[in-house]
């Protein structure tokens, strides 16, 4: 009898030429493609999300992703260990980092990595974790929820989905102001590496 995961790959691989060549599809084909598959993706976990990535020299990337819900990383996982060996496809698990020097856009704002600074701040109720105060321009914004949600997506770029989700419990923002402001801040980029400290010292 087959579980969840053999019904999402057999339709996977089922449909899989059309998938590999989907930038060949018009528009609405294309759409209607992509809600298919995250139909069938939705049917095997509520919650779940996938990117499938631009075709490269080694085929394309598909991306499961939680969207941070830590409480769907087990289901995720299972799947992607579930994938079969398909040719042209690399299977991933969790939104990957996405380097430094970043310009993210969210809704209508743009962050730019380079502009915004970090300070750590300790997470009383789970000292495991790790909090941040980032120095942003528009960072007094503390009611907007979709300007909040912005630089969690930024930081998120910057670390990966499961490392944010898993290493940073708490986000604050402040106005970016002049120079003498940002002692004992550190630029935004220097965040992974920053965050690979942090893990190696919380697992000691």
């Amino acid at each position: 009898m087959e579980n969840n995961t053999d019904i999402f790959w057999q339709w996977f691989t089922d449909h899989n030429e059309q998938l590999i060549a989907m930038g060949d599809l018009d528009a609405e084909s294309r759409a209607a493609l992509m809600g298919s598959l995250r139909g069938q993706l939705h049917a095997y976990c509520p919650g779940l999300d996938c990117e499938v990535g631009e075709p490269t020299a080694n085929g394309r990337t598909l991306t499961f992703t939680a969207e941070g819900d830590t409480d769907l990383f087990r289901p995720l996982v299972e799947l992607t260990d579930a994938a079969p060996d398909l040719d042209w496809w690399d299977i991933v698990a969790f939104k990957q980092p996405m380097g430094t020097d970043l310009k993210v856009r969210f809704d209508h704002y743009r962050f730019e990595t380079a502009k915004m600074y970090f300070e750590q701040l300790e997470c009383e109720e789970e000292p495991e974790m790790l909090g941040l105060r980032i120095a942003v321009e528009g960072g007094e914004r503390q009611d907007d929820e979709d300007f909040q949600v912005g630089v969690y997506v930024t930081v998120e770029a910057l670390l990966g989905e499961f490392d944010c989700a898993t290493m940073v419990g708490y986000i604050e923002t402040v106005p970016l102001m002049p120079e003498p402001f940002k002692s004992g801040f550190q630029p935004l980029d220097d965040l992974p590496r920053f965050a690979e400290w942090f893990k190696r010292k919380r697992d000691e």
